[in-house]
Parts: structure tokens; sequence; C-alpha cells
């Protein structure tokens, strides 16, 4: 049977559909998470130990999105989006039935696997998909879908922990899971019959180090890691720093949280906005890694003593990091169409997140626990630091790159070989 291209309709609708499975997601990705202060009092353990869990899903899953970016290249990403969600779902449920740390470790381990499942095959559906508009489109509204998720999950958790306990707000992310992942895969089936925006030659994939020539790449990278380990380790210990601070009861720690990712939206809009001025993806996160070096560093001196400001200034940190996911994770994988990585790409970028989230997330509660929460601050201030000198050393071989890309992309379109559409 012919493929056929999307109609405007059917490529809002698929953006919908990419909403609703990553914003499902992060419910299950989060819910332990989310209840780390209760399940630290529930199994009586400390900081380091009760964030192992998380530091385990963190490893896998970022190992997971190199092995699931070549599998998603591959193989049909609509069904190995669906089986991704299915899977971690399951794994909710199974982590609602156990008592113990011993037990909770792999199969969170699991978890972060089937997550690393979701990223690789959504970003290849929207970058084959759909066209230059939707697909600049559809990153901003994946991206504002995961913080209304997380930001639905913290003002739930707290009466839900004090009606059921930690293992409801698991239970309830696991059936959640299994229910859209069964609506993704019956709401996506016109993919399948999909041909992909540019209707000419599809170009060889390039190996090993080609896949980056000259891309500033590892300069991306290490800031993306860094990224990850300040959005997350925050995202992790903040319920966890407000308890042991400023005395918030467990419920109110985890209120005082939705307020991440309800300001993450405005961090994703202003990002999107810098970028429409800046026209440069390094240059517009190195600004916001700035921000929150700023933020960092105002509430050193506060950090104990100051809870509005303390809040204020780590809900600020957290929105200047989903700024710059949508440029560094979002957006970065979708240059590497033209030359035909893009499975591959995303899942390398979303592994050093994830390499990054697992050591912010462990090495902030080791912190804490060992030296106190002002070093906390301390370190969450030089890596904001550290991601803006990383990425300004690369913005001008970044934009070099870009401009070559169009050059290329002009010549490829010229000669009729391209049939991109708006």
């Amino acid at each position: 049977m012919e493929k056929k291209d999307l109609t405007q309709k059917q490529m809002r609708r698929l953006c919908v559909m990419c909403c609703l499975l990553y914003s499902v997601s992060y419910l299950t990705r989060l819910s332990y998470t989310v209840c780390l202060v209760e399940i630290r009092r529930d199994l009586q353990i400390g900081e380091s130990l009760a964030g192992l869990p998380v530091t385990a899903f963190f490893f896998t899953y970022g190992a997971g999105q190199i092995l699931c970016g070549w599998l998603g290249g591959r193989y049909s990403p609509r069904k190995m989006a669906a089986i991704g969600l299915a899977g971690s779902a399951l794994c909710n449920l199974a982590v609602g039935f156990l008592s113990g740390i011993q037990f909770i470790i792999p199969v969170w381990c699991a978890n972060g696997f089937f997550q690393s499942m979701l990223w690789p095959p959504l970003v290849r559906i929207m970058a084959e998909t759909l066209n230059d508009f939707w697909y600049r489109k559809g990153c901003v509204w994946v991206s504002l879908s995961s913080s209304g998720a997380t930001a639905a999950l913290y003002l739930l958790t707290p009466s839900l922990l004090a009606a059921k306990g930690f293992r409801a707000v698991l239970c309830l992310a696991a059936a959640t899971g299994i229910i859209t992942s069964l609506i993704w895969y019956a709401g996506t089936g016109p993919v399948s019959a999909i041909k992909p925006v540019s209707s000419g030659k599809t170009p060889a994939a390039r190996t090993g180090a080609g896949i980056f020539s000259g891309i500033p790449i590892g300069a991306i990278l290490a800031a993306i890691a860094v990224h990850g380990a300040l959005k997350d380790g925050i995202a992790a210990w903040m319920p966890v720093y407000m308890t042991e601070i400023f005395g918030m009861s467990s419920s109110g720690s985890i209120l005082s949280t939705a307020v991440l990712p309800l300001c993450s939206v405005c961090g994703t809009m202003i990002s999107a906005a810098f970028f429409d001025r800046l026209k440069n993806e390094l240059l517009t996160a190195a600004l916001l890694f700035a921000a929150g070096t700023i933020a960092g560093l105002a509430m050193l001196p506060v950090c104990d003593s100051r809870p509005a400001v303390c809040m204020a200034m780590m809900t600020l940190i957290t929105g200047c990091m989903y700024g710059i996911n949508l440029m560094l994770i979002s957006r970065i994988p979708r240059y590497f169409a033209e030359r035909g990585n893009i499975s591959v790409v995303s899942g390398i970028l979303n592994a050093a997140t994830y390499a990054g989230s697992s050591l912010g997330t462990w090495g902030s509660g080791a912190i804490a626990e060992n030296t106190g929460w002002v070093s906390v601050v301390s370190v969450w201030s030089g890596t904001a630091l550290a991601g803006a000198l990383f990425l300004m050393s690369g913005v001008r071989r970044w934009s070099a790159a870009q401009n070559s890309g169009k050059e290329a992309r002009y010549s490829t379109a010229s000669s009729g070989t391209n049939t991109l559409s708006r």
C-alpha cells in the first residue's frame, strides 16, 4: 500500500498523542521520587539509601537510551513506545507491593530501561512524519505536557499519601500507564501508513564519529549531563530539604515541590522566545545556565533561614533547566534527520541527561548526609556555572554547523530532491 503524507489535522492529532504518551510516562517515572520523604520514613532508611533506586533508574535509563536509540531506528517506533510505557507501568505496580529497599532497587532499574524505550522512537515519529512547523510546535507541547503531568502528580500525591500511603501513588501511576499504552497503540495506527516529510532519497546513516562531524558534541553532552544533574537532583531532594531545614510536613514539602514543574512551563516558553531571537540553541541554553547560577548564588546566604527565597530560587533553577532541555534534547536531534541518525542521536543525548541525573540525585543526597545542605547549594551553583562555560565553548562551532546544514538543505531543495512542506 502506498504511504501518504499527513494532513494538518492528522499532524495536530499526532502531536496530541505524543503529548499524552510522554506526560503519562512522567507519572510512571516520578512516582517513586515524589514519595521519597514518605518512603524514607516508612522503610526507616537514610537519604543515600532511599535515593539508590532513583540512581539505579537513571543509570539503566541512560544506558538503555543508547541501545533503544539504535533499535528505534530499525523497528516499529509505535510498538516500541507502547511496550515501554506498559512495562514501566508494571514496574510501578510491582513496587507498590514490595516492602524492602533491596527488592525495590532492581525493579526500579527495570523501570529505567522501559522508560528508555520511549523518547528515541517518539522523536523519530515526530521528525519523520511532521513538517518543520509542527515539529517545533510538537517539541514545545511535549515539554509542556510533561511539566503539567509532573505538577499534577505533586499536587495529587499528598492526599493519596494521607489516605492510603505511598503504595497508592505507585498503583495509580501503574493503572494510568497501562490504559495510556493501549490508547497510544490504537490512536497511532495511521503512523504505519505515513511516509517521511522528506520525499527524496533518504541519506545513508553516518556511523561512529562521523555522526557528529563538525558538531561540538563534547560541549553539548557535558552541558546536557549538567542540566540533568540539576533538574532531577533538585526535584528529588527539594521535599527532603524543605522538611529537614524548615520543618515542613511531608505533605507540605511535596506540595511546595509542585511549583517546580508549574514554573518549568515559564522556562520552556522563555527558552522558545529566546531562541526565536538568538537562533542558536547553545547560546540560548548558556544564558539559561547563567540565570541558574545567579539563582543558586542568591540562595546560598539564606539557604537555612528564608524558606520562601529558597523555594523561589530552586524553582528558578529548575525552570531554566527545563528551558535547556527544550533546546538541547528536543531541538538538536532534528538537525540529524538529514544525516539519517535521529533516533540514535536522540538516545545518546538523552543518555547524557540521565548520566547526569544519576550522579546529581545520588550526589546531592550523599553531600547533604555528610556535609549539610549549604554544601549542596554551593555545588548546584558551581554546576550551573560549569554548564554555561561548556556551552559557550561550543557556540561558534554550532553556528557554523547550523549554517552548513542550511546550505546543504537549500542545495538539496533547489535540485528538487526535497519537498519539505510547511
